[in-house]
C-alpha cells in the first residue's frame, strides 16, 4: 500500500473516517498477517435510536472510547488504544480525551491519530519497527 491515504484530496475532498480506518485496516492485514486479529476496531459511535442506545448502554457501552484497541503488549505498556480522526477538522471530545486518560493511567499507550498514515507511524513505532 503506498503512503498515500484513501479517499480524494483532489479540490479539497479530505478522506472521512471511515475511509482512514479501512485504509488503517487494509495496511495492518497486509502488513502483520501473524499479529492480524490483535488490532479491533470498536464500532462505539454512530447514529442510533434511543432504544438500541439504551440497550447498548445497559450492555455497557461507554461514550469515548477510543475507535481501535492494539490487543499487544509493547514497550512497558498493556496495549496500545488509537481515536482515529479526519486529517483535518477532527478533533477528541471532552469524552474521548476523558478515557484516554483513564486508559493511559491504568497502562496503555494511547494516541490521537490525524489520517491513517499517522496511526500507521503511531503503531510501527509502538511496536518498535523501524
Amino acid at each position: 500500500m503506498s503512503g498515500k491515504p484513501a479517499g480524494k484530496y483532489k479540490n479539497g475532498n479530505i478522506p472521512t473516517e471511515h475511509a482512514e480506518q479501512k485504509a488503517l485496516f487494509a495496511w495492518w492485514r497486509t502488513q502483520y498477517r501473524h499479529m492480524e486479529p490483535l488490532l479491533i476496531a470498536i464500532p462505539n459511535g454512530g447514529a442510533r435510536n434511543l432504544i438500541t442506545g439504551a440497550m447498548l448502554k445497559a450492555e455497557g457501552v461507554r461514550r469515548g472510547v477510543p475507535d481501535i484497541f492494539l490487543a499487544y503488549p509493547a514497550g512497558g505498556y498493556h496495549g496500545l488504544w488509537i481515536e482515529l480522526k479526519r486529517r483535518a477538522h477532527g478533533y477528541a471530545t471532552p469524552e474521548q480525551k476523558f478515557m484516554l486518560g483513564v486508559f493511559r493511567k491504568a497502562g496503555y499507550d494511547c494516541a490521537v491519530c490525524r489520517g491513517w498514515d499517522e496511526a500507521r507511524e503511531k503503531i510501527q513505532s509502538y511496536l518498535g519497527a523501524k
